[in-house]
């Protein structure tokens, strides 16, 4: 029975903020490294969309 439990893939466990990276591979450090870039990426891209909507309003309400 272990047999069959060592063929299933891994569950990609989320990573947290301040969790302990101490059990974690290379592989898996460069993994999540790769995650966590791509989301600053999506965040960057959704502050800039919303500075640009408050700009776009602010410019509406100028006299």
């Amino acid at each position: 029975m272990a047999g069959e439990d060592d063929d299933k893939p891994r569950n990609k466990i989320p990573h947290h903020i301040g969790q302990d990276l101490s059990q974690l591979s290379v592989g898996e450090l460069a993994e999540r490294l790769t995650a966590l870039r791509a989301e600053i990426d999506r965040l960057e891209q959704a502050a800039k969309s919303k500075r640009a909507l408050l700009d776009a309003a602010a410019s509406v309400f100028k006299t």
